[in-house]
């Protein structure tokens, strides 16, 4: 059986890209199930994938990260990842998305669960919000947050993969997209507002535009509900695995697994330092 890639909620299990993207496993409240009944639930998705790896974005409750790194010491298992992105939620859900492509491949589960921080390196996310006002995930200077207790102000952010705030309406309103064709994906909040399929996609050159729920846990990333968030990306398999195939792989010293890196996502080892240190040459250190 193929690695099982997870998610924390089910509105981050996108729908199928294309007819080899596997389904998502849903670990749904699992910080309010019985301990022992999301105990035994995980350790059957081990003992029938073999791997599992699990994707939440930062937003996620404290609680649900505390009770998935509970489970992994009981079984101590490391065959359990847990991947956090860093992203807003709708690009942790389209990188969950494209790991699930990648896991018809035969990539092994080292290298599946180390793909997902190259990934990320290809995606650009972000939001047009309504106010600023508790928006803490990104540098807010002074003059942007006083513009935003102005009426019917509305601000484009850029949170990956460089923080980018500008406020629509003005000269020069735009983000720095891909220099690379890619596919926009739309979750529209409560908030109206059209820039982003009158103005964003055309400025990015977006090979297609689709829209999905916004995610619960997006309101609580961005400040407000009043959001779209949006998310350019890669959306071919091939293109996908080109990239994770083209990359040298490592095979982790402590649990074998071959790797993409220099840190394994399921042991969390590193390789080790062979010999002493050589004194520094008047450059930084590499690596």
């Amino acid at each position: 059986m193929p690695t099982a890639i997870a998610v924390t909620s089910a509105d981050l299990a996108l729908p199928a890209q294309d007819e080899r993207t596997l389904p998502a496993v849903v670990l749904q409240d699992l910080d309010r199930r019985p301990l022992e009944q999301a105990l035994l639930a995980v350790r059957a998705l081990t003992e029938q994938h073999g791997h599992l790896v699990v994707v939440c974005s930062d937003a996620v409750p404290a609680g649900v990260e505390r009770r998935l790194r509970t489970i992994r010491s009981l079984l101590e298992s490391d065959r359990i990842a847990l991947f956090r992105p860093g992203l807003p939620p709708l690009g942790t859900a389209v990188l969950a998305r494209q790991l699930r492509q990648l896991a018809s491949c035969d990539l092994g589960p080292g290298v599946l669960a180390s793909a997902g921080r190259l990934l990320t390196h290809y995606l650009h996310a972000g939001a047009v919000l309504g106010s600023l006002t508790r928006l803490d995930r990104i540098p807010v200077d002074l003059k942007a947050h006083a513009r935003s207790w102005v009426p019917g102000s509305q601000f484009a952010v850029l949170a990956h993969p460089e923080p980018r705030i500008v406020r629509l309406g003005t000269p020069g309103a735009d983000l720095p997209g891909p220099e690379f064709g890619t596919c926009l994906l739309v979750a529209r909040g409560q908030l109206q507002s059209d820039w982003v399929n009158s103005s964003l996609a055309p400025a990015w050159r977006a090979q297609g535009l689709r829209e999905v729920p916004l995610p619960a846990e997006s309101a609580d990333w961005w400040g407000t509900g009043r959001a779209i968030e949006f998310c350019a990306h890669l959306p071919d398999l091939p293109v996908l695995y080109q990239l994770v195939a083209s990359v040298r792989r490592n095979a982790c010293h402590w649990c074998g697994l071959d790797m993409i890196g220099d840190r394994c996502v399921f042991c969390s080892a590193v390789p080790p330092v062979h010999g002493e240190l050589e004194p520094y040459a008047g450059r930084p250190p590499t690596g």
